[in-house]
């Protein structure tokens, strides 16, 4: 079940808690030094494995205006200086076949977005490259059916799989988290990741975009953590109400560190 990032962090049972967290797409670099340097300093201090997160390009936004991110030649050149200098794995989505080889020259861990889980092609070419994957359940899919996606990917070669909920459509522009959700996909026998923002989004709730709930990371995060899951994925950026993407469900970075404290608590009552 556990999962090797890097070389050095470790994901899995018996492991500390992992944070993967940044804004949610690449904006500028200016936005994304000032988010990693916050969060690898607050991550050192409290003893917590860090993988710095920033999507390079963003497929399934709502509007075809909405800002999508530099690209994916552009934003690999940025995550990898970024991952050489400050000395953090990073991770990426990608949503064609034919982008996974290229990431996977700089990214540590390819991550599946929700809406293409189920994309054969997608899963496999992910696979080939050997690296770690994160793959998001879709919001379609129950727990259980994750099992067919893990097949995939290990089928092809790669039994270094992680798997994050982020929560099931219910109703019109709502999605709700059934923390059932979290044992069963642990049951597949890979690490499981909470994706504490995106369970909170309003999906195209606010017309051209999608809305959000950021009030509600805080209590649902910690009953996550105290359901067992092994990492915690956060959408997190210095000031949500002026990002490009995403900042409705985003967590403001100044915000971080003192929910961080209390996760760590929760985890390691849950497994000391």
């Amino acid at each position: 079940m556990e999962v090797t990032i890097a070389e050095k962090i470790k994901i899995g049972p018996g492991n500390p808690l992992v944070l993967i967290g940044g804004p949610c797409v690449i904006e500028s670099e200016e936005i994304i030094r000032e988010t990693v340097a916050g969060l690898k300093e607050i991550t050192s201090r409290l003893g917590i494995p860090y993988v710095f997160k920033a999507s390079f390009d963003k497929a399934n936004r709502t509007s075809l205006s909405s800002y999508r991110g530099p690209g994916l030649r552009d934003g690999l050149d940025l995550l990898g200086r970024i991952k050489e200098e400050f000395g953090v794995p990073v991770i990426s989505d990608i949503h064609e076949p034919s982008q996974a080889a290229e990431a996977a020259k700089v990214l540590d861990i390819i991550q599946i977005p929700a809406f293409l889980c189920r994309q054969t092609d997608l899963l496999v070419a992910a696979a080939q490259t050997g690296r770690p994957l994160s793959i998001k359940k879709g919001q379609f899919l129950s727990p259980w059916d994750m099992e067919n996606v893990v097949n995939k990917v290990r089928d092809s070669g790669n039994g270094q799989i992680m798997l994050t909920e982020r929560g099931i459509m219910y109703g019109y522009n709502n999605l709700v988290v059934d923390m059932r959700a979290l044992p069963v996909m642990r049951s597949l026998d890979c690490p499981v990741i909470y994706d504490a923002t995106h369970s909170v989004q309003l999906p195209g709730g606010a017309g051209g975009s999608s809305g959000g709930q950021r009030q509600f990371i805080p209590p649902l995060t910690r009953a996550a953590v105290a359901a067992g899951i092994d990492g915690l994925f956060m959408e997190i950026h210095p000031d949500p109400d002026k990002a490009l993407c995403d900042g409705p469900n985003s967590m403001p970075l100044a915000e971080v560190e003192e929910l961080l404290k209390k996760l760590v608590q929760i985890h390691e009552v849950v497994h000391g």
